[in-house]
């Protein structure tokens, strides 16, 4: 591909009364009541759009409005299909929206809300505006076509994108522009559920992490408004009809409190075989990345045409299970079916969202213990339904590490307050196991997959980033126990150590002595006294520890420097004082200087990325000796420049790359991450 030179562009200066109408809605904590308002009218708006476009596709599939409770019934589109109509659905499904996704916006691939927290945490708020659209009509097609994923986490970065055009239009700053995301997310929510405060909790708790009082009152306005719309489209009906529950007996909390545990379980067991799916899919395929979705599709189809319950998101089969019109047994074969099914759509390139399998693996798993807890203590457990309803959420609250959005959610489906204090209970479990067992939510292990910690990236300092080990000393030279005040201030004196560690004949850690400690011994005459005697204990630390709580300590420490003890506790391994903190911050902020300096440049909104073609196995394999036409690069993308064996190599259309070439690329800031994915351009025969 040639690169012409960019021809100059006039721009017209707008007029004083839009620049300051764009200034007032940029700086005045007024100006972000307007910004609100339109991302909520517009998520409102998108939700609704969003719903109808999914029923006309399903209707257009399948034949009914949602198949999944429609049992294994003939599409009277296609009666001489029979059944099996289910193998094919996926498949043309996937053949159209795989190509949609692939040619105009790869982001809109998979559930959606991980993609959003990047935007907010690393990219400014800054998400491609084709994004809603091309989201919108791949997770409707995917859905519509048999994919067993959710509407929620495709409504979210559709509002969430609507959020950002709008702020880039009004070339707002970047921590408004993140919360006008934030906003479109709430919205999302809001209008899809009819559930407001869900909706403001999941934008504060997941995607903005903020809770500050400028921050809540946009999004609360924007979840309010979207919540109008969505209601006056569909009804102030719950979203679900779901039975009332009622509490059987006190210690009916312990059984909830097992449920917590199951659903912490079934969530971490969920996000595992996710992945898992994905990997497997990735090692496996060969082909295009756009025809991914339809050949996937037919493995698709065969679990449908086994379990039509698993077509689409499956609302009607989760209420089912919760009125309790389904047995143990199966139950759990929803449970597994769903898992596997909402996997292996992921894995295939599908678009859709995780947030609704994670309350209907909750349905299924809740109801099925509540009938076994039931049948086991009929007289102190109540129905099965209420623990359906209990494992919605904690199996929610395990998958995201989101407990306050996770209760919220459930009590405005229901409606009903009874529910708050074992759904509590359960959602409190849940996230506590998941938070000991795994670091990340199926949203963030998407991203730390990819290289990126969005985590570690939220932290308030570089010292929260810096572990006790990395910074400490070797331990100074211990005295013993039974050593002598003489012995004590020689030490002292030929070390040059503000303070000690004493140990006994084992060598165990026994506490500290300092300067100070031994200085006062000497004037009070306390010839006798040994080290066991003047140690003292201090905090101690452990080498997994941060910087930033080894500083509270040391700062609330007299003493110059504290121990590191292994992990039992016993063992010293190393000191650490004020100058080996400042000596490691000060080497991590160069570090993170140089980091800067070898970043990609951010050019107004595109970046000047290097690429190596160093000939491994994935997208640099494919293409060494292909033309530079002949590569499918993201859109508006250039190769600038071409360094091959210290030289420069003249960048044309048909310049045949080979390995070892360094390439400049100057490529949209949104589709920076897509370099990574690069493949040969699909040859289309006509």
């Amino acid at each position: 591909m040639s690169v012409e030179p960019i021809s100059p562009v006039v721009v017209r200066r707008p007029s004083s009364r839009l620049s300051r109408a764009f200034d007032w809605l940029r700086g005045t904590p007024a100006g972000l009541v307007p910004l609100a308002l339109v991302v909520g009218l517009g998520a409102g708006l998108g939700a609704v759009a969003f719903r109808y476009l999914i029923l006309w596709f399903t209707e257009f599939f399948s034949g009914h409005a949602d198949y999944s409770g429609a049992g294994h019934a003939v599409n009277h589109l296609v009666p001489r299909l029979g059944m099996f109509f289910v193998v094919l659905a996926p498949v043309v499904g996937g053949l159209i929206y795989g190509p949609i996704v692939y040619r105009f916006a790869r982001e809109a691939r998979g559930h959606g809300v991980p993609e959003v927290m990047l935007a907010v945490a690393e990219r400014g708020g800054r998400i491609a505006p084709q994004v809603a659209v091309v989201k919108a009509l791949a997770s409707a097609l995917c859905i519509g076509s048999g994919g067993s994923v959710g509407r929620e986490g495709p409504i979210v970065q559709i509002g969430s994108a609507l959020g950002s055009s709008l702020g880039q239009l009004v070339r707002l700053p970047e921590k408004r522009l993140r919360l006008l995301v934030a906003c479109g997310a709430a919205g999302g929510i809001s209008a899809t559920f009819n559930a407001p405060i869900a909706g403001v909790f999941f934008a504060m708790e997941l995607i903005l992490n903020d809770f500050g009082a400028e921050s809540f009152g946009a999004v609360v306005l924007t979840s309010v408004t979207a919540a109008v719309i969505g209601r006056a489209v569909f009804g102030d009906a719950p979203f679900l009809h779901l039975p009332a529950f009622h509490l059987t007996s006190p210690a009916e909390f312990v059984t909830y409190v097992l449920l917590g545990v199951l659903a912490a379980v079934v969530g971490l067991g969920f996000v595992k075989i996710l992945y898992g799916f994905e990997d497997l899919a990735d090692r496996i395929w060969r082909g295009p990345e756009w025809l991914r979705p339809a050949v996937g599709g037919l493995l698709l189809g065969g679990v449908l045409l086994v379990l039509p319950q698993m077509y689409g998101v499956g609302y009607p089969v989760l209420a089912g299970a919760v009125e309790g019109h389904y047995v143990v047994w199966f139950l759990l074969v929803l449970l597994v079916g769903k898992v596997i099914a909402t996997s292996l759509t992921i894995s295939i390139g599908g678009s859709g969202g995780v947030f609704a399998p994670s309350l209907f693996l909750g349905a299924m798993a809740g109801s099925a213990f509540g009938l076994a807890a039931h049948a086991a203590l009929p007289g102190l457990v109540g129905s099965a339904g209420a623990y359906g309803l209990v494992g919605m959420g904690a199996v929610f609250a395990a998958t995201s590490q989101a407990p306050i959005t996770a209760v919220i959610i459930i009590f405005e489906l229901t409606g009903d307050y009874s529910i708050i204090l074992p759904l509590m209970a359960a959602v409190a479990v849940a996230t506590a196991l998941s938070k000991r067992l795994s670091r990340d939510t199926i949203y963030t292990l998407k991203l730390r997959r990819r290289g990126i910690d969005i985590l570690r990236g939220r932290s308030a300092s570089l010292l929260e980033t810096l572990t006790v080990a990395e910074a400490m000393q070797p331990v100074p030279a211990p005295l013993a126990h039974d050593a002598p005040l003489d012995d004590v201030l020689s030490r002292l004196a030929e070390g040059g150590d503000p303070a000690v560690p004493v140990v006994d004949a084992q060598g165990a850690y026994r506490g500290t002595i300092s300067v100070r400690q031994a200085e006062a011994a000497a004037r009070d005459n306390e010839l006798d006294a040994t080290a066991a005697d003047l140690a003292t204990a201090v905090p101690a630390l452990s080498g997994a520890q941060t910087l930033a709580s080894a500083l509270s300590l040391l700062d609330n420490a007299e003493d110059d420097g504290l121990p590191v003890l292994a992990d039992d506790g016993s063992e010293l391994v190393g000191w650490l004082n004020h100058r080996q903190v400042l000596t490691r911050y000060r080497r991590q902020l160069a570090d993170v200087a140089e980091d800067a300096r070898s970043e990609p440049r951010k050019l107004g909104g595109f970046r000047v990325v290097g690429l190596t073609l160093d000939g491994n196995a994935g997208a640099d394999a494919d293409l060494a000796g292909r033309r530079i036409s002949e590569v499918n690069w993201p859109p508006t993308t250039r190769v600038m420049a071409i360094r091959r064996d210290d030289a420069t190599v003249p960048v044309t259309g048909d310049t045949v790359l080979e390995n070892g070439d360094r390439l400049s690329v100057l490529v949209p800031a949104e589709h920076a991450d897509d370099l990574g994915d690069l493949a040969p351009r699909p040859v289309v025969n006509v």
